[in-house]
């Protein structure tokens, strides 16, 4: 029996790669990208779903296609693009639970999510709350098969120039040998990497909510 994806964030870093191996996987037949433009890709199992993610015309999107499907959440902007803290929030917050409460709602079979490295509600960083607060509430939605992805600093080609985060890839490709022991899952990641790590925990089907840190993804 073949699966189908939805993807949202097809156009971010981790999100474009879901995609592209998701189209290329035989094991799935349907590939739904959650998009707010169409995107310049054509594939035969790509369906591309516009949405400005508000809840009601969402839930008309994709609730057909939801009941048995793995749901992957590659949501995620940086204060400095949604220039306020609140617009923040929406995209990295509202926008995943709200896709999660329709998963759950449908019977998806998966829901997987790309957090970050030291995500805690807890935190004294905006970032790491948000990101904290997001799973804590996909956890409280007792989802069947919940699994949070939390990568260090993401390698890849992205569509926006990130100075900070291009000095740190720098500096971690030259330190990263010294990242052994307690110390490799602060290790950079390509996204290509935490995509194929998704797909795979995905089709694995495990029960229950699985965090994955960063180390631990490649070896699924």
């Amino acid at each position: 029996m073949k699966n189908t994806a939805i993807v949202a964030g097809a156009t971010g870093l981790v999100g474009r790669e879901l995609v592209r191996l998701l189209l290329s996987d035989l094991e799935y037949d349907k590939v739904i990208a959650l998009v707010r433009r169409p995107i310049e890709l054509n594939h035969e199992k790509l369906i591309q779903r516009m949405t400005d993610w508000e809840e009601g015309p969402l839930e008309q999107a994709i609730k057909d296609d939801l009941n048995g499907s793995h749901v992957f959440c590659a949501l995620g902007t940086t204060i400095r693009k949604a220039k306020t803290k609140e617009q923040f929030r929406k995209v990295d917050f509202d926008y995943p639970v709200r896709l999660g409460r329709l998963a759950k709602k449908y019977g998806a079979s998966s829901f997987l999510i790309v957090s970050a490295m030291g995500a805690s509600k807890d935190s004294l960083f905006f970032y790491s709350q948000v990101k904290g607060e997001v799973e804590e509430s996909l956890k409280d939605l007792d989802l069947p098969s919940l699994h949070i992805f939390r990568p260090s600093l993401l390698l890849g080609q992205r569509d926006e120039f990130r100075f900070g985060e291009k000095m740190a890839e720098i500096l971690g490709g030259l330190f990263s040998f010294l990242m052994i022991g307690g110390l490799r899952q602060y290790k950079p990641i390509t996204g290509t990497a935490v995509a194929q790590g998704m797909i795979q925990a995905a089709k694995k089907g495990s029960k229950g909510t699985r965090i994955y840190r960063s180390d631990q993804i490649k070896i699924l």
